[in-house]
């Protein structure tokens, strides 16, 4: 099964590279956002905290080790197409992104239909397994 990951081109100020939505809701917080694209913003967070399982309700100590991330499914469509409204909004603002795919992106701590949250293994072989981001903006 292969997995996709999207995330910010430069690390935060923890050196972690965060996800896509870590990304839009920072522009939100920090007020970055036009009227409409706060007004989407919310609407696109709530349809997807109603749509999606929040891995933390099921295994809530999943995140707990350092650098587990979420990875999607492929399989997950519908949630897939709807992070594409979350891309464009980086985008209009200038914040970059890439997509990573893998089939092997750590030791599962959590799964549902639509990812699994992972914990990397720091290893040649495993960074191996990751393609190049098929998308980059600066």
């Amino acid at each position: 099964m292969e997995f996709i990951l999207y995330q910010g081109t430069a690390p935060n100020r923890h050196g972690r590279f965060p996800g896509v939505f870590a990304l839009a809701n920072g522009l939100a917080a920090a007020g970055a956002l036009d009227r409409a694209d706060l007004a989407w913003h919310r609407t696109a967070n709530a349809a997807a905290n109603a749509l999606y399982p929040d891995p933390t309700l099921a295994t809530p100590d999943c995140y707990a080790l350092p650098g587990a991330r979420s990875w999607f499914k492929v399989s997950a469509t519908h949630l897939l197409e709807m992070t594409q409204g979350y891309l464009r909004l980086l985008d209009k603002y200038g914040i970059g992104w890439i997509e990573l795919r893998s089939t092997s992106p750590g030791t599962i701590m959590h799964e549902d239909e639509v990812q699994v949250v992972v914990v990397p293994v720091d290893t040649e072989e495993h960074r191996d397994g990751f393609r190049a981001p098929l998308h980059e903006t600066r």
